[in-house]
């Protein structure tokens, strides 16, 4: 198959069993957007809420590999993965077989009126395969931020607590509980208030712009503000993403993640890793809390678990989650058996198809390709992240100032281009790289090819 339909003719029909067959090549055929792509971006301004917006208003056709096609026939480099979701792939064909298969047994039934085993396998992965030998339990849900909202009212019934400590920059979600535990503003916050109470903040460690504190004397900093302004006797929860996601993709320093663990464990307070975007392969390792030796009480996980389904999960030390009484947790569709089904397939996948290994590669090949480019301009103020999941800060080479204008102007550049980039950073100035697993070297090197172009000419 190729991608060369002209905008006059009919959308080419995908791939059996997905877009893995799909030429995996850069190939523009229109303008980005396309002709059609502009009409149906059209329908939508009329027909859904102006607040969902639309990155890249290209109308995706097919996609699988390291790709996506849109309805006008251009194939562009997906280095996105809708936001670290696809890390299997698009359309992976065992996640579609077995997805298929439970759809033609039964579509639902609600898990917490009739059970069914997909539910159950799924829980027993995630207790054997997350970190820590302890007694496990799991409960699923639908999306990342679901996931963290019951985390901490697990954790708060299990304590008999209320407050809970986020971190400067954490993103965890858009739901009234969740805004209030992201550090962003614009667009996640703004208007939206007020937000759930008993929330509270710390200062995380940033090493590009903290000052070089080692990670023991930034969680020093953190624990004396926690104990000073909150105290341990009242705090329920710390939460935090073992690599920041949408506060800039930081990696906090050293020795900064264990330290809080050891404190929260000394004070009775459960440590809550949000894995929800570093989870399932994507920074080399199964689980981010990995590359620190972080046992979490509870790991919040979504995103790719399901291999592009709605499914999230909470799992944690047994005693924490069999705190609640019967019938406080659980949803109408939380572990519903599609997405159940379709996360056995992809876990399977990331187990046996060296996937892990894979996103250690990719880090490879995406750092000896931004180090290159950093040499060449100074505007590239770092580099950073683990595995698939790398970023560069684009800063002002003189004051090291953070450049969103340039951010922006880049990530436009490569999206015309056919390169699916996306920004992020508290700052607006942070270029992140988030390609499926399943993407070949080639294309790596020409989507960065193609963002040396475009800074270039910024």
């Amino acid at each position: 198959m190729t991608a060369t339909a002209s905008p006059s003719q009919a959308p080419v029909t995908p791939a059996p069993l997905g877009g893995p067959e799909l030429p995996q090549k850069r190939q523009l055929v229109t303008a980005i957007p396309g002709p059609r792509s502009i009409e149906l971006h059209a329908r939508k301004t009329a027909a859904v809420a102006r607040g969902v917006g639309v990155t890249l208003p290209i109308y995706v056709q097919a996609a699988g590999g390291g790709v996506v096609r849109d309805i006008d026939g251009n194939t562009l480099i997906d280095l996105g993965s809708g936001i670290a979701v696809t890390g299997v792939g698009n359309s992976a064909p065992a996640v579609v077989a077995a997805v298929t298969e439970q759809v033609n047994q039964f579509t639902h039934t609600c898990f917490t009126i009739t059970g069914y085993e997909g539910y159950v396998e799924v829980a027993e992965l995630l207790n054997d395969l997350t970190p820590g030998n302890h007694e496990k339990r799991s409960a699923l849900f639908n999306s990342g931020a679901e996931a963290v909202e019951n985390a901490i009212k697990i954790a708060r019934h299990f304590t008999g607590k209320q407050a809970i400590v986020a971190f400067d920059h954490a993103y965890h979600g858009r739901t009234n509980l969740t805004m209030a535990l992201t550090a962003k503003s614009m667009p996640y916050k703004s208007g939206f208030g007020p937000f759930a109470p008993e929330v509270y903040r710390a200062p995380l460690s940033y090493p590009y712009r903290d000052g070089g504190l080692s990670g023991a004397e930034a969680a020093r900093r953190a624990i004396s503000q926690i104990e000073k302004q909150i105290g341990a006797s009242n705090l329920a929860a710390l939460i935090i993403e073992p690599i920041q996601g949408e506060g800039g993709f930081i990696v906090p320093a050293p020795g900064f993640l264990g330290a809080l663990a050891d404190w929260a464990s000394a004070n009775g307070v459960v440590f809550i890793a949000d894995e929800v975007q570093t989870g399932f392969a994507r920074t080399g390792a199964l689980f981010a809390s990995e590359h620190e030796g972080l046992i979490p009480d509870l790991i919040v996980t979504a995103k790719g678990i399901a291999g592009g389904l709605p499914l999230s999960a909470v799992t944690g030390r047994a005693e924490i989650m069999d705190a609640a009484h019967v019938g406080g947790l659980g949803g109408t569709y939380g572990g519903n058996p599609i997405a159940c089904a379709a996360a056995i397939a992809t876990i399977q996948r990331y187990q046996n198809d060296g996937l892990i290994e894979r996103a250690r590669q990719i880090e490879a090949v995406l750092r000896e390709e931004l180090t290159a480019l950093a040499l060449d301009d100074q505007r590239v103020g770092e580099i950073r992240g683990r595995g698939a999941m790398l970023a560069v800060e684009l800063v002002d080479p003189a004051t090291k100032e953070p450049d969103a204008a340039l951010t922006s102007r880049v990530a436009t550049g490569a999206h015309a281009d056919g390169v699916i980039v996306l920004t992020c950073g508290t700052y607006g100035n942070v270029i992140r790289f988030l390609p499926p697993l399943t993407i070949s070297d080639e294309l790596l090197r020409d989507g960065i090819a193609v963002l040396r172009k475009v800074l270039a000419s910024s």
